[in-house]
């Protein structure tokens, strides 16, 4: 018990439970015991002073003690008994539910300890559930959990911001726009680098027409891709392998128009001197298939408007335009032939010399002219040609029609050609290994680029779309393979025409 000049605060108690009956109700029957008390307190030997119980509002409950005298601090035992009981007996009724069921202590320890409860409740502890995400999400580029960090999403993958890389470059993509490939991402420039294609020639990207598409153009057999606008840009072509002079290369100009990439100069014959030795060998070439060349024809390098003027001059032959780089000239010429070799200065020829040459019929052919400058496979592809016409014409093979005519000389240069890129090949014999072809056998065969440069002359030369040199040559090559080359040559001489 508290001292007579202390107030006490009684609060209810908190129960968590079905069977705890409402605030209202035990309040009542409280405030009802607690009257009955009094009363029975107040005639038992209050002081009479007037104090009584006051009751401020619903909630809570002050009670004021009556004024005691020192002498009369302890109760009786008996009103300690009585108080008890009427407590334990409040407190058993307040805990009777709507439903009638009332929970009843077993022994006075349990009393005690709801007593105890009553005025310092225990609250029951909070235990966090454990939370389960929706899904299950692994890192596509880590193979990893991402668990509750950031993630990205893309096409039904999740990714760590980290992971989220470029396929090309590797790093990581930031940026708002990305490029998709598939299930690839890629950076938007790295993917333009990858897809859109970039000039060969400028190295800029190619750019787009006026409908919006990529427009360019690309050599069907380098396959080198270039704008379109450098084919009018006055861009300098290699005139013998074709492709186009880029921003980082440059080609040597030949002093007639004409420009020879590098590759093709290495191997490029430049003087008449240089060309006797291979000459010689296309000879042998010939003689080794048993179409011996009786007579000496002379052979000429000479520069490209020399051989214009004696294109003008031959009256009979079929010329292919709009560049012709050999001739077999038939009427008697004076032409002017390279008689040395010029070199290089910069990025030209220099010093670059030539001889007059009086050329006197003495048969059907008067002398093989052959550009010069031109790489050592593509000299030979000619001069084999031009033998083929001197072969005819000196066998007796008179009016041919071009097709005819053209197609089996162009068969006579592919052969050739095929003999000294595939050695072997039908057991044709290769000048290349022949003592007197110097550009062959100096080198020990020819080299992995030179090799290249033979295809792409019988690439040439297979599809040509002219009629004469490309349909010709297809009809006599198909001519060849069926028959052999005796057999349709002899058809040729008694008919004019191509075997079927």
């Amino acid at each position: 018990m508290s001292s007579s000049g202390n107030v006490s605060h009684l609060s209810q108690p908190y129960i968590y439970g079905h069977f705890v009956s409402s605030h209202a109700e035990r309040k009542s029957r409280f405030m009802k015991w607690l009257s009955k008390l009094f009363k029975g307190g107040s005639s038992r030997g209050s002081t009479g002073d007037g104090n009584s119980p006051q009751f401020i509002g619903d909630e809570s409950m002050v009670l004021r003690a009556p004024v005691r005298s020192l002498d009369n601090r302890s109760r009786s035992n008996k009103e300690k008994e009585e108080l008890d009981r009427a407590i334990a007996l409040s407190l058993a009724e307040g805990l009777k539910n709507p439903n009638g069921d009332q929970w009843q202590p077993d022994n006075d320890e349990d009393l005690a300890k709801s007593r105890q409860d009553d005025f310092h409740p225990s609250y029951p502890p909070y235990v966090p559930s454990e939370c389960h995400p929706m899904e299950y999400r692994i890192c596509g580029g880590c193979n990893r959990d991402i668990g509750y960090s950031n993630y990205l999403g893309c096409m039904g993958t999740f990714f760590h911001p980290e992971c989220f890389r470029c396929r090309a470059c590797g790093y990581p993509i930031t940026e708002h726009e990305f490029s998709l490939s598939g299930k690839d991402t890629y950076h938007k420039s790295c993917f333009k680098e990858l897809t859109h294609p970039k000039c060969e020639v400028c190295f800029q990207y190619i750019p787009t027409n006026e409908t919006g598409l990529i427009e360019y153009r690309c050599h069907p057999f380098w396959s080198q891709k270039y704008c379109p606008a450098h084919e009018n840009d006055n861009t300098a072509r290699c005139c013998s392998c074709e492709r186009l002079e880029s921003v980082n290369v440059r080609y040597i100009s030949l002093g007639d128009g004409r420009s020879l990439c590098l590759e093709c100069m290495e191997s490029a014959i430049m003087d008449t001197g240089d060309c006797q030795p291979l000459y010689h060998a296309i000879r042998d070439y010939y003689e080794g298939m048993n179409m011996r060349l009786d007579q000496q024809i002379p052979m000429l390098l000479v520069e490209r408007h020399a051989l214009n003027e004696a294109i003008v001059g031959e009256k009979n032959g079929f010329h292919h335009l709009p560049e012709t780089r050999g001739l077999c000239l038939s009427e008697e010429q004076t032409v002017a032939s390279i008689l040395r070799r010029p070199k290089v200065g910069g990025h030209r020829l220099v010093g670059l010399r030539t001889q007059h040459q009086k050329l006197t019929r003495r048969s059907e052919v008067t002398a093989i002219l052959v550009l010069y400058g031109l790489p050592r496979l593509l000299t030979g592809a000619i001069l084999a040609h031009e033998l083929m016409h001197g072969w005819l014409r000196l066998k007796g093979y008179r009016n041919l029609n071009p097709e005819v005519e053209e197609g089996i000389c162009q068969v006579l240069a592919y052969m050739w050609l095929e003999s000294e890129i595939m050695p072997g090949l039908k057991n044709m014999p290769s000048t290349s290994s022949s003592s007197s072809s110097s550009w062959g056998s100096k080198k020990g065969g020819i080299s992995r680029l030179e090799n290249k440069l033979g295809e792409f002359f019988m690439h040439q030369i297979a599809h040509d779309a002219s009629s004469a040199y490309g349909g010709g040559f297809r009809a006599a090559n198909e001519a060849v393979n069926t028959y052999g080359l005796r057999r349709t040559l002899d058809h040729i001489r008694h008919t004019g025409s191509l075997p079927l």
